[in-house]
């Protein structure tokens, strides 16, 4: 019964953590809209000029799926990794916990099932953002040597042309 309880004030303390990040969400984004109603537009119009854009797309906001990976991936993968880790610690240092093992290791797998699964995804993007970046990359050198082989062509035909002014300005010598 007593494990059950430090199970509980564990996902009491997420649930808490989670709670303060919903609340502090609502706040900033009610300042903003305060902000943005407060502040004249000629202002806002200059200062989001001389802040340059840092994202890939211009104008692009948060999204559904960037509130969601904040509210709700993050803090299920933090819990995880840290309920894993508080299990292994008291283990260590307390043997009614190894007694006890296999309602912490359901519970670890519980939490573990959609802890993977936003891990995967991470990096899914990850690899696609990588991908891309390879892409561009191939992309940008195979400009580069076009480029580089289009000005060595148009070099040697100027020269080639020097040439046969200059043969042709002999000849008539």
């Amino acid at each position: 019964m007593n494990i059950w309880i430090t199970i509980l004030e564990i996902l009491a303390v997420a649930l808490a953590s989670m709670g303060c990040l919903v609340m502090i969400t609502v706040l900033y984004v009610f300042a903003r809209q305060q902000v943005r109603r407060i502040v004249p537009k000629k202002e806002m119009k200059q200062v989001e000029q001389e802040k340059p854009i840092m994202s890939k797309e211009k104008g692009e906001g948060v999204t559904f799926n960037d509130i969601f990976m904040f509210m709700i991936a993050v803090p299920l993968v933090l819990l995880w990794v840290g309920f894993a880790g508080f299990v292994i610690h008291t283990g260590l240092n307390n043997s009614s916990v190894l007694e006890n093992i296999e309602a912490y290791t359901t519970l670890i797998a519980i939490l573990g099932g959609p802890a993977l699964l936003i891990i995967k995804d991470a990096l899914d993007v990850w690899k696609q953002e990588q991908a891309e970046k390879t892409a561009f990359y191939k992309v940008k050198a195979q400009a580069v040597i076009d480029y580089n082989d289009a000005n060595q062509k148009q070099s040697q035909m100027i020269e080639t042309k020097a040439q046969e002014q200059e043969h042709k300005m002999e000849m008539k010598k």
